[in-house]
């Protein structure tokens, strides 16, 4: 009878120097710094705070009167420059190619180059410290400052995506939550800087997120061989993120609220960011405490001489995981067998692989499920990115003071947060419980979205601020769920470059529904208003519409759309529910079961 197989593994046999009781005690702590900066929870600190400064573009509303007023541009192609911003801040591409091939500290470096660029050319140009440019410079200056954020969003997300693969719902809504409070954060901090002058809030989004991609640009990497007792309590330390966060978000919501009740002093504005930048740096001591936790385990690798000796560990394979084995290797040498038979095309559209394996670019971006995700991004993402570039003007049009304004995008940023923050957590609780489907969440999202627009199309006293709360929270909402919906159906392997190319629907809507519908609609009336008061557009440098017709043609239109997009994803919804109904991180569970029989 033949003996039962044999897997070799490498065994770490650990010797501890004598002269360890020796080291003095700054040694030890010297050594304890090093290991929690390279430990993955400090990556993951530090991916809040630069993803925390990486939402710039939300502002826009802030500063978008500044540069129209000292222009002198009409509402069209004040939306043709948010248009750039739009595709600037969707088009990540390159950055989605370069992760292929470049660490991610480049990438860090690069957004942190381009950022200060675009918002320091941009500052310049509203201070009037430079001539006058054209329309098409200043719609290139937004647009490589709006790119910025694809090189941090790619290298981190990527990054983070692949140190934390079973809980990727879970770590999307974090990290992309501290990106839409991000503009929350930076205007709290500018009013304390630099008061009520939202030309200088361009200054600050200029150098604030770049010093923070440049602190940090060595701590973001990827951590291999994570260990299983490493892993055991992820949950529940991303739990006590959430709960910093949420503490955050509440407070930024109940200073915006006080600050448009009661005038604040400059003292009061400072301590409002001081606190906020406490809350910031919060989840440090959540890492430094894992890191610790960690280190205090049992036979944790903490030594200063370790010897490698390969013996043979007997583990006997049952009979069932060897039959398994064995037909999974048949599979692969029959379908690379096939595939190195096919011609290119026919290896793109018929030898795709099942879905939640790793495909190509090209397999990915050609299959139907993309095609649906990108009609979703243009219907759901190209509407959001409209009302978020017309906050500002929507305002305006509806008498409400400069004051609110701020507080519209403000709000429109807090729940932006809290829209990620549920999607990302309570999608990945539906999943894994009840296997509810991620495309259907993302339905609910927009049709939610579709109630905000028709707020702004049929405004009544303080439908905008219900309606800022409405958009944000659906806009915050899709981006996690549709990172997490490229992750789950198309792998992990391309998802820098998928991730990106999912949303470039965004900024063909923005364009679409924003420069070519929203813009001339409120030109338009404007126009009507000149007329019936007998003026000409000569005689103003600024075309300003006043009343509830200036935006109700134009968010109809949104709210329509918006709709349309909503019942695209059902289609998604039906063709993914058999995958859905199983358990899509199978594989990663299996890894991690093997990887414990070989060490054991």
């Amino acid at each position: 009878m033949n003996d039962p197989p044999v897997s070799e593994s490498t065994v770490t046999v650990v010797t501890r120097n004598d002269c360890d009781n020796g080291d003095d005690k700054g040694t030890r702590t010297y050594s304890l710094a090093v290991r929690v900066l390279q430990g993955r929870w400090f990556s993951l600190f530090a991916s809040f705070l630069i993803m925390a400064g990486a939402g710039a573009t939300f502002l826009f509303g802030v500063y978008s009167k500044d540069i129209k007023t000292t222009l002198g541009y009409d509402q069209t192609t004040l939306n043709l420059i948010g248009f750039f911003k739009d595709i600037g801040s969707s088009i990540g591409v390159l950055s989605g190619l370069m992760a292929e091939v470049t660490p991610i500290w480049c990438l860090l470096l690069i957004g942190a180059i381009v950022n200060f660029t675009g918002y320091f050319m941009i500052w310049l140009t509203v201070t009037n410290r430079i001539p006058e440019p054209r329309v098409w410079q200043m719609c290139a200056y937004m647009c490589i400052a709006a790119n910025a954020q694809n090189f941090e969003n790619t290298g981190i997300l990527v990054t983070t995506l692949r140190n934390f693969p079973q809980n990727r719902g879970v770590v999307l809504g974090l990290l992309k939550g501290f990106t839409g409070l991000s503009g929350a954060i930076i205007a709290q901090i500018y009013l304390a800087v630099y008061g009520d002058d939202s030309k200088a809030a361009i200054l600050l989004i200029a150098w604030l997120p770049t010093a923070l991609s440049l602190v940090f640009v060595y701590t973001i990497r990827e951590i291999d061989h994570v260990k299983e007792k490493e892993s055991i309590d992820e949950l529940k330390v991303f739990y006590q993120f959430l709960f910093v966060s949420i503490v955050l978000a509440l407070f930024i919501m109940a200073m915006t609220i006080a600050q448009k009740m009661v005038a604040f002093t400059p003292a009061a504005y400072a301590g409002s960011a001081t606190i906020v930048c406490v809350l910031l740096f919060a989840p440090l001591f959540i890492s430094i405490k894992q890191e610790l936790t960690i280190l205090k385990k049992p036979n944790q690798e903490a030594v200063s001489v370790v010897s490698e000796v390969t013996i043979n560990n007997l583990v006997h394979l049952d009979h069932h995981d060897q039959e398994q084995e064995a037909s999974l290797d048949l599979k692969q040498k029959l379908k690379s067998r096939s595939s190195s038979k096919l011609s290119c095309l026919e290896n793109i559209f018929k030898n795709k692989p099942e879905r939640g394996q790793d495909y190509s670019i090209l397999q990915a971006l050609l299959s139907v499920d993309m095609v649906i995700l990108y009609v979703a991004t243009f219907c759901g993402l190209g509407t959001s990115f409209t009302a978020v570039d017309n906050l500002g003007q929507i305002g305006e049009s509806l008498g409400y003071p400069k004051k609110s304004i701020s507080t519209f995008v403000s709000l429109l940023s807090i729940w932006n947060y809290f829209g990620r923050i549920f999607s990302g957590f309570v999608s990945e609780h539906l999943l894994v419980k009840y296997k509810f489907p991620r495309p259907l969440m993302m339905t609910l999202a927009l049709f939610l979205s579709c109630i905000g627009h028709v707020f702004i199309a049929l405004p009544f006293p303080g439908s905008v601020y219900i309606a800022s709360v409405i958009i944000g929270f659906s806009f915050g909402a899709q981006l996690p769920l549709l990172f997490a919906i490229v992750s789950e159906l198309f792998g992990l392997k391309r998802f820098g470059t998928l991730f990106n190319c999912a949303q470039l629907g965004g900024p063909l809507g923005s364009y679409l529904l924003n420069v070519r519908v929203t813009g001339p609609m409120y030109d338009r009336e404007a126009l009507k208003m000149l007329k019936s008061s007998g003026l000409d557009r000569s005689s103003v440098k600024e075309l300003v519409c006043i009343g509830k017709d200036c935006y109700r043609r134009s968010f109809m239109v949104l709210g329509g759309v918006c709709c349309f997009g909503a019942l695209a994803t059902l289609v998604l919804v039906a063709r993914t529910r058999e995958f859905y109904n199983r358990d899509i991180y199978s594989k990663f569970k299996e890894r991690k079961r093997v990887t414990k029989i070989e060490n054991s």
